[in-house]
């Protein structure tokens, strides 16, 4: 009867456990899968703000941001897409020669030691007769040829009166009073050559003509003989611009109208148009050393221009209409690509990059990249692209 007992409750206590195991598995269960949902809930909500912040970059990413004040202090400039007539354009160089008939030459009216009468610097401008050089011979072993040229002159005159005399009592015949008056005139003329201009500092050597000296072809101090060039003076009046055009636009020779040029030692572009320019001559022929044809303008001499200067140019020829151009100004690069920057609002840009095509050195063709009515900036594009940093960096954002 007792062993009945004890199996009984053996039986009764295994049930109970195996009761509460079955509730704390269902509770331990429940208290799991509910967290898993939490948990999976708050990260879902995590990466849709993530998305949507990246999404929100994407959108603002090219944008940059400059106040109208700050685009006003930093001389930035816009100016409206619009399509225009625009000359087609072949890129070149050349170099600018003094107008013939414009130029003259102080010259060396005896040999000796030159001295300048002041100093004498390419550019400087002179007036007809001025002194430019001293040349004295008092060193040389032949010595001073204006004394020379005097005591020949005295000696040559002391015999043709004296052959006057002797001509009126017939004691000369007539042939040889000419050669004493030959011999006479031509040492008068030898003397007065020199006397006028000589001095204790030599004899003189004047500018044959107003204007610009050109170039000093001596020095202080050199030995010039009788003829010698010693300055080349130019009146500057007009010069002649000289562009070599490639062989591969032979056929556009026709068609060239005018050019604008650059010169290194001016940023300004000149143009034959405002000069009074005009195409004077196109060449038929090239030489062997040369592959280029000489186009030559005449145009007005300019005081910012060199004659003999070297310059870029650009051969203007037939106009074409609806052309998208901008200024030169308003391209910039970066690693070979270009671009400019839109203005989109009042204080919003973003930059565009362009496809550009023919420039005429003031403005320069866009084939691809702007739409006709867009707004771009033309000057200060620079302070633009460094307002760009500030607009990118992280969090920074802009309300339209």
């Amino acid at each position: 009867m007792k062993t009945n007992k004890y199996i009984l409750a053996t039986l009764l206590g295994g049930l109970m456990l195996c009761a509460c195991g079955h509730k704390h598995n269902s509770e331990g269960h429940n208290h799991e899968g509910h967290s898993h949902d939490a948990h999976e809930h708050e990260a879902h909500s995590h990466e849709g703000h993530i998305h949507e912040a990246e999404s929100h970059q994407t959108a603002h990413g090219d944008e940059i941001v400059m106040s109208k004040e700050k685009a006003q202090n930093a001389g930035v400039k816009v100016q409206k897409v619009v399509k225009a007539p625009f000359r087609s354009v072949i890129t070149t160089s050349g170099h600018l020669i003094a107008a013939q008939g414009d130029e003259s030459s102080a010259v060396a009216s005896m040999s000796g030691i030159v001295r300048m009468a002041h100093p004498i610097t390419e550019g400087m401008k002179v007036e007809k007769g001025e002194t430019l050089f001293f040349i004295s011979a008092d060193n040389i072993q032949d010595g001073d040829p204006s004394r020379k040229a005097r005591i020949t002159y005295e000696t040559a005159k002391g015999e043709y009166e004296r052959a006057e005399k002797l001509l009126a009592d017939k004691l000369v015949t007539q042939s040889d009073f000419n050669a004493i008056k030959e011999k006479y005139e031509t040492a008068r003329i030898a003397y007065e050559a020199t006397a006028s201009k000589g001095g204790k500092g030599g004899v003189a050597v004047t500018a044959p003509i107003s204007g610009y000296i050109r170039k000093c072809n001596v020095s202080a101090g050199d030995y010039v003989n009788t003829g010698q060039f010693l300055a080349d003076i130019a009146k500057n009046n007009r010069l002649y611009l000289q562009a070599d055009l490639p062989l591969r636009h032979y056929k556009d020779m026709g068609e060239i109208t005018s050019a604008n040029f650059l010169t290194d030692y001016s940023e300004e572009v000149f143009s034959t148009d405002k000069l009074n320019g005009k195409v004077l001559s196109t060449g038929k022929t090239v030489s062997d050393a040369s592959a280029f044809i000489p186009v030559t303008f005449e145009i007005d001499y300019s005081g910012d221009l060199i004659a003999g200067s070297f310059v870029k140019v650009n051969l203007l020829g037939i106009e074409r209409h609806d052309v998208i151009s901008l200024p030169v100004t308003a391209i910039t690069e970066e690693q070979g690509v270009h671009f400019v920057y839109v203005q989109d609002d009042a204080t919003c840009y973003h930059k565009q990059e362009v496809t550009l095509g023919m420039n005429d050195g003031n403005r320069i063709e866009i084939l691809t990249g702007l739409h006709e009515g867009e707004t771009v900036v033309t000057e200060g594009a620079i302070h633009v692209r460094l307002a760009s940093a500030s607009s990118s960096i992280p969090g920074h954002s802009h309300s339209h």
